[in-house]
């Protein structure tokens, strides 16, 4: 199984913030997300790039996944952030407000234009009615040779204005569109990032949202604090017994008197090569997250 990596923890940090960018070398999240866009002023932005241009540059963050969230293309300054990527060892550009696949395209066009190395992958925000309405159309945008579309990430804040719905602590509202969200993910070999949580201060209510979107099947969490990165890991890693029944389910699938059956009996239990599949990826995610931790 190739190209897994965790993505359980993904911490925003803004581009204009010489601090938070330095604190963030030791922190234990999977992923940042360098910020360009909402947390940064408009006066400040030219700056910010420049700054997100030199860490990237300088380096320091180990093994984490860097991803640099842009401005909007129709914006004053989304073609200069995307001019940014040709020189930065970046691995992902997070472009919010993805509404159709022409969007993607779009990106992609400017990508080649700008001279963007190949393997520089796209993470689309989900965040407006349109775009959840043609997630589906987005998510099938995925394949392709250069700058691939890898990961969805959900902006619950702006689903909550976009729609009015009111963000209760259930998120009654959202499940169905977040729901629909995960489909089109998986139907097109995407990860997918539930949204941040608001109140960082609220540990309880954090603990259960993670877990809502777990169990939802998102892969991991969008954060906006580093207090909130230890529940994320804990929450969105495999634990222990999980991982040894995966590895158990994948050796008795190798043993000769199971050479070609789709279905065998272990300990008492009925497993099918769905079951080994899915085990296949636990043991994977299992294995990514141990190399992180040593790197």
């Amino acid at each position: 199984m190739q190209n897994i990596r965790p993505r359980r923890s993904v911490l925003y940090s803004p581009g204009s913030n010489a601090r938070a960018l330095e604190k963030a070398k030791t922190l234990p999240a999977d992923a940042l997300i360098l910020d360009l866009e909402d947390a940064v002023a408009p006066d400040a932005k030219k700056k910010a790039r420049e700054r997100v241009r030199d860490v990237l540059r300088d380096g320091g963050y180990g093994g984490r996944e860097m991803v640099v969230r842009i401005n909007p293309l129709a914006s004053d300054w989304g073609r200069a952030d995307l001019g940014l990527m040709a020189s930065t060892s970046a691995d992902a550009i997070l472009v919010s407000k993805v509404q159709s696949a022409a969007n993607i395209a779009a990106v992609r066009d400017t990508l080649a234009f700008v001279e963007a190395p190949d393997r520089l992958a796209i993470w689309a925000m989900i965040e407006t009615p349109l775009g959840i309405l043609n997630v589906h159309e987005i998510a099938a945008a995925a394949a392709g040779n250069r700058y691939p579309l890898t990961v969805f990430v959900m902006g619950t804040n702006d689903i909550a204005k976009e729609t009015r719905a009111r963000q209760r602590g259930d998120r009654a509202a959202m499940l169905a569109w977040l729901s629909q969200c995960v489909l089109a993910a998986r139907a097109y070999g995407l990860d997918v990032l539930d949204g941040v949580y608001n109140n960082f201060k609220d540990a309880e209510g954090f603990a259960r949202e993670c877990e809502q979107g777990r169990d939802l099947g998102m892969d991991g969490k969008t954060l906006i604090h580093p207090g909130q990165i230890e529940r994320a890991n804990e929450t969105f890693s495999p634990d222990g017994d999980e991982v040894e029944w995966a590895r158990t389910i994948i050796e008795a699938f190798k043993l000769p008197e199971n050479q070609g059956k789709g279905v065998i009996t272990l300990d008492g239990k009925m497993v099918e090569l769905l079951h080994r599949d899915m085990a296949l990826r636990t043991v994977a995610i299992a294995d990514a997250i141990a190399e992180a931790a040593t790197s």
